[in-house]
């Protein structure tokens, strides 16, 4: 099942652990519903390593865990390849290699803009949009400047609370005022620019609270922020004694007895197993886009709706809208809820990333949508992503990856790892990616079940629910630990809770370079060493007026097509409509 070089001393191999978790993944088709085929092809998946290194400087099985989902998510779309293209003579293999699946992990922060990277202070001005009357505007969807401000970003961070040894992550989201108010601070402090400077100021007024008062004033106020327990202390709290019992992820058959719905029509040649696959988005950051992002690898058509009135990223679309059309329609207005039901009408794939029960306000949740389903004729795949999972008393929580990482145990490990008595957020949105990864496997299975048996699905993944597959799969012994942190540089143990996820990811993204350049190789260069393809690949945007530069699908799949046809453009760029997609990625161009 995997090739296995190992050159880590022999004692420990990720490939033979990738190879493991993949096949407990496959052990539980059954409760993940996944197509019969997973199981039955199992043996015809296939992991490779250059080097069969531990990359990321994490106690847990980062990179095995991402390369097993994505073994699964292949089998997947293989079962859709021989359901479409009609059965191959011989199973359909699929290869994934440890190497793409970390840079799966991080690939925020492998992404450029005209060369420029999210940690470039001068990526901003290469963040343009629209073209009008000749002018490249600036798209700056930053609306409150939670990013762009450096006191306000370090409104969601961790910090020390009141009583010793206890650390509360708040968490101002994208707006960050209400927050910093609530902790009894301005929401905005020009004055205050030096990094050091705002955590003191910031850490000193969270430390006048205890964790029982910071969870009472978020309650209140509808805010994100979540305690740092310890992994034993989580799952013996009353939501995670119930979600540990829970399965990685769902997928259920809505209300509705419809009929089994095929795919489109294959155009002549096409190998792309969704090609003609409406997927709606309504998401932000990185898990849900992650989620349409894999769907678009694949030949979807995915069209991601924002509302102008909602903050995001900026750099996180460049990376995040690979591969779609993105347009702003605002559901509160009449005017955007009809444009929005014109789409619905012909929706294939719903992907929702907004906090529990918000679209479900608009009329617009699963349920509703399989009533119009219902109506229409034909049957809907509706994924949601969340932090806090589906059961349970905090499932209508909001958060994000480091609340999930805080709350479940993941920043407590970590700190540890690093010789700490106090959590420290990992590196890198992973789990992010993670779970983005296993809403993509619930939209397939949802998929090939809509054409096999018929009827509507509902698709969940969480957050949540990643860091505690990490947790069942196991970290790594303390030998491996110790081998791993002996090759860290003196940069990553001077790491503390309160750095902020930036400084934490430059600083191992740096260290990762030095130890691992086989992992950064441009695109357009061709590895002496390994002789593989770099692991990303280079477009010019005509959205953005640039060239962008992003982690390339990592899927292997034989007689499957797997790659993007247009590159990424800001929020908004588009019209709401499908008439637009045409295959030639509207003058974007792959250039290497």
């Amino acid at each position: 099942m995997a090739t296995t070089r190992s050159t880590n001393g022999g004692s420990y191999s990720p490939l033979r652990e990738t190879s493991r978790i993949f096949a407990e993944l496959c052990r539980q088709s059954d409760k993940l519903n996944l197509p019969a085929a997973v199981q039955t092809n199992c043996e015809n998946v296939s992991f490779s390593s250059s080097h069969d290194e531990i990359y990321f400087p994490i106690p847990f099985k980062e990179t095995e865990t991402l390369a097993a989902l994505k073994g699964i998510e292949g089998s997947v779309a293989a079962a859709i390849a021989d359901l479409r293209f009609g059965q191959s003579p011989t199973p359909r293999r699929v290869h994934v290699s440890l190497e793409g699946a970390t840079a799966f992990g991080c690939q925020a922060y492998m992404a450029k803009v005209d060369g420029l990277s999210k940690l470039d202070p001068m990526v901003k001005s290469k963040l343009k949009g629209i073209c009008a009357n000749g002018n490249w505007l600036l798209l700056d969807t930053d609306l409150l400047a939670a990013q762009s401000n450096q006191y306000r970003r370090m409104s969601a961070n961790l910090y020390k609370t009141k009583n010793v040894g206890e650390y509360y992550h708040i968490h101002g989201s994208l707006e960050a005022t209400t927050t910093l108010n609530m902790i009894g601070l301005e929401g905005r402090r020009p004055d205050l620019t030096d990094y050091e400077e705002i955590i003191r100021v910031i850490e000193e007024k969270v430390q006048q609270f205890s964790i029982e008062e910071l969870e009472a004033m978020n309650r209140e106020k509808r805010q994100a922020g979540v305690p740092a327990l310890k992994y034993e202390d989580f799952i013996r709290t009353p939501h995670g004694k119930v979600n540990v019992q829970e399965p990685a992820w769902k997928v259920t058959r809505l209300a509705g007895d419809l009929p089994p719905t095929p795919f489109p029509a294959i155009q002549s040649g096409s190998k792309s197993i969704l090609r003609g696959v409406k997927v709606l988005e309504l998401c932000r950051i990185i898990a849900g886009p992650t989620v349409a992002r894999i769907l678009a690898e694949y030949g979807a058509d995915v069209l991601k709706i924002t509302s102008p009135n909602l903050s995001d990223v900026p750099f996180f679309q460049v990376d995040g809208n690979m591969g779609k059309h993105a347009a702003d329609l605002d559901l509160k207005t009449e005017a955007g809820r009809q444009q929005f039901e014109k789409l619905v009408a012909d929706a294939d794939v719903i992907v929702d990333g907004y906090r529990p029960g918000a679209l479900e306000k608009l009329g617009y949740g699963p349920q509703a949508m399989a009533s119009i389903a219902e109506k229409r004729g034909k049957g809907i795949v509706y994924v949601n992503e969340n932090c806090f999972g589906y059961e349970g008393e905090w499932a209508n929580r909001a958060g994000w990856q480091q609340i999930a990482d805080c709350v479940t145990g993941i920043a407590w490990a970590q700190g540890q790892f690093m010789g700490l008595d106090s959590p420290v957020v990992p590196p890198f949105p992973i789990s992010d990616y993670g779970t983005g990864c296993m809403g993509a496997i619930a939209a397939l299975s949802g998929l090939y079940h809509r054409a096999m048996t018929g009827g509507s699905y509902h698709g969940r993944a969480s957050l949540m629910h990643y860091d505690l597959l990490l947790f069942a799969m196991g970290q790594y012994s303390p030998e491996v630990q110790d081998q791993l942190r002996a090759v860290q540089p003196a940069e990553f143990f001077q790491l503390r809770h309160c750095d902020s996820v930036d400084r934490i990811s430059s600083t191992v993204l740096k260290g990762m370079q030095a130890r691992f350049p086989h992992l950064y190789e441009p695109a357009g260069t061709s590895s002496l060493e390994s002789g593989q393809k770099p692991l990303t690949e280079k477009w010019f945007s005509k959205a953005y007026n640039a060239d962008v530069e992003v982690v390339r699908p990592i899927v292997a799949v034989d007689g499957v097509d797997n790659q993007f046809v247009r590159a990424s453009r800001p929020n908004g760029t588009d019209r709401p409509s499908w008439q637009d997609f045409k295959p030639d990625g509207e003058g974007d161009r792959r250039i290497c």
